[in-house]
Order: C-alpha cells, then sequence, then structure tokens
C-alpha cells in the first residue's frame, strides 16, 4: 500500500464520529472505495464502525417479511462490514446545519427508532446488516499504513450513494487522492 497520509501535524485523529475513508489503493473487496461511520475508538478496546455507502438495494421490510406491515418497513438497508453480517443495527441520525450538529443514535431498538421517526421531526433511520471492527491498536496501525484517512462527519453521506460518497468526500484531501480516486479499478483497461 502506498503511504500518501497526511502529514503528522495535520492528521485528524480518529474518534467516534468521524469517518474512515479507504485509500484509493486499498483493494481488500471488504473496504475498497468504502465510508466507514466511527461509532467507537478506544486504544484499549478496539473500534466499530459501519459503512454509510454500500446500500444493499432494499428495506428492512424486504428483507424481514414479519416487518413489512411495520412503520419501519421503509427503512433502507446497508451493507454495514464484514462483522456479524447477518446481525442487523438500527441507527439514526440527524443533521442540524444551522446548529453544526449531528446527532446520532447507535445500537438502537425498533422501539426507539419509532419514537425518532414520529415524535423527533428530522432523523433518519438506516439498518445495517454487520459492521466493520478493529482490535485494539489494530485501526492505529492501519492509519500509521496509510489504509485510511480520517475525516470529519459530512453531508455528502446522505446525499450522494456508493462509491460517490466516497470519491466526492476523498478528493477533499489533496489533488493526489482526486487523482487516485478516479482511476479505474484495472488501469490497463483505461
Amino acid at each position: 500500500m502506498r503511504d500518501n497520509s497526511q502529514p503528522e501535524d495535520e492528521a485528524m485523529p480518529p474518534m467516534a464520529g468521524s469517518l474512515l475513508l479507504a485509500h484509493p489503493t486499498m483493494m481488500d473487496p471488504n473496504f475498497r472505495r468504502t465510508v466507514v461511520l466511527l461509532t467507537a475508538h478506544s486504544q484499549e478496546e478496539g473500534s466499530l464502525g459501519v459503512i454509510v455507502n454500500r446500500p444493499l438495494g432494499k428495506t428492512l421490510g424486504e428483507h424481514d417479511p414479519g416487518l413489512s406491515e411495520s412503520d419501519l418497513a421503509g427503512v433502507p438497508l446497508y451493507s454495514g462490514g464484514p462483522v456479524a453480517a447477518s446481525q442487523l443495527i438500527l441507527a439514526a441520525w440527524k443533521w442540524t446545519p444551522n446548529e453544526g450538529t449531528f446527532k446520532l443514535y447507535f445500537g438502537i431498538d425498533g422501539d426507539k427508532a419509532r419514537n425518532l421517526l414520529h415524535e423527533q421531526s428530522g432523523y433518519q433511520l438506516f439498518g445495517f446488516l454487520g459492521h466493520a471492527g478493529w482490535t485494539e491498536g489494530q485501526l492505529d496501525g492501519e492509519l500509521d499504513d496509510g489504509a485510511w484517512f480520517v475525516a470529519p462527519l459530512s453531508q455528502e453521506m446522505d446525499e450522494l450513494e456508493g462509491d460517490e460518497v466516497w470519491r466526492s468526500i476523498i478528493s477533499r484531501e489533496s489533488p493526489e487522492m482526486r487523482l487516485l480516486a478516479d482511476e479505474p479499478d484495472d488501469p490497463s483497461m483505461n
């Protein structure tokens, strides 16, 4: 992997609520061109997050016929990561641009999801099948190797889909990242 990481004094540290952007040269199919919303990070306990740019093209009601008549039936599903890939994680978030805030509820149950849907305005609900996880020190090692960039939250994760989310956010990292992000998977086919 090429080390194109940010200079040490400019690098944003990983923390819950930040985004991990896969380096353009990462070929691991689990994380190629992904944007991971980091939901927990600790030197001692490891890190956890969900991939926010891999929509599955179906809803919670389509995934679980028992929920097809539920008010949560329309919640979009995403592939959250390779760990526990059949486990459903519900999350809700809300952007408040005039306050500059992002409010996140992660790992909520159906009752909390319904409450946010019906009684609190502005929340978007998402379902993630699986998650991404790192043991203690593992993510920091991958960051040191240049496998990931840490970026602040971006509303683009709600406005764009798939690779376009990743491409848009990582292109802001540097002119080199913009060029690498636009390279085809197999440059010989260009």
